[in-house]
């Protein structure tokens, strides 16, 4: 039977498929338009199957901070090559994801999925998109971040996402000291705010690589403790937030800059998320 042009339309209106994919599926479906959907849906799960074991180290990262500024998300779709992370369509395929995300309350990437999306599951629309992108698609991961004002930062390529919470704000202009931390955290990649949040196993580890480094250099062994107590500080000083060095002003550390811009700031939390 004929297919028109017009069916054809409507079938990529709403599946989003291409016109050829379109029309060959209305073909199949002999212009049954629930069928083609159907048959549109199976070949994404095929090409979902086939590529289940790619790697995704391309993508996208978006980010949504609530009205109130409490609040900020973030999400990364992850796909196959740069020239399908650039389309306009993944792209804003992130950003409706996001959004469902944001408006159902979302705390993690299962509750994402599972989310109904359209009259299909998100698991299903992203298989769905496999089908028409022709590449592994992936939410790699979603970071929900609180606090009295939340400021995200997405680095000039797209693959870099920071989310960072600022307390203690007195009700200052903290937009451009929140940009400035986003920044460092993007640049310098801290483990952890500060000390106390370094996790139990990095310290151990720091401290048995310290005292072997004292120890291969000739230290006595009654001094390695010590030593390597000195050296798990400068560990800190290097790789926790507040105790950085402010990359815009060496003389200053990260707690010393918040400080000075309003008294008692500082930074409750933050989400680093790179892709690639």
């Amino acid at each position: 039977m004929a297919i028109t042009a017009q069916e054809v339309n409507k079938l990529r209106q709403k599946t989003g498929a291409g016109m050829m994919d379109c029309k060959k599926a209305l073909t199949e479906a002999e212009g049954d338009f629930e069928k083609a959907i159907d048959i549109l849906r199976k070949k994404g799960q095929k090409v979902s199957a086939s590529r289940a074991d790619r790697e995704t180290k391309e993508g996208t990262i978006v980010t949504h901070v609530s009205a109130d500024g409490a609040t900020g998300t973030l999400l990364s779709l992850t796909c196959e090559t740069d020239f399908v992370a650039k389309n306009e369509d993944f792209v804003a395929f992130a950003n409706t994801l996001l959004e469902l995300a944001v408006a159902n309350k979302a705390t993690s990437v299962e509750q994402i999925l599972a989310l109904p999306f359209e009259n299909i599951t998100t698991a299903d629309k992203i298989v769905e998109m496999t089908g028409k992108i022709g590449e592994k698609i992936e939410i790699s991961h979603y970071e929900v971040v609180s606090g009295e004002a939340v400021v995200p930062y997405i680095h000039s390529n797209g693959k870099l996402g920071v989310l960072v919470s600022l307390v203690n704000t007195n009700g200052a202009a903290v937009e451009e000291a929140g940009k400035d931390v986003a920044m460092q955290i993007a640049a310098m990649n801290p483990v952890a705010v500060d000390k106390d949040g370094v996790d139990a196993s990095v310290v151990e580890r720091e401290i048995e690589v310290g005292k072997d480094q004292a120890r291969q250099e000739g230290k006595p062994e009654e001094m390695l403790e010590k030593i390597a107590l000195g050296k798990l500080n400068k560990f800190y000083k290097e790789n926790t937030l507040l105790s950085q060095q402010f990359v815009k002003d060496n003389s200053l550390s990260i707690a010393q800059y918040l400080d000075k811009v309003s008294k008692g700031m500082t930074v409750a939390a933050f989400k680093r998320v790179s892709i690639g």
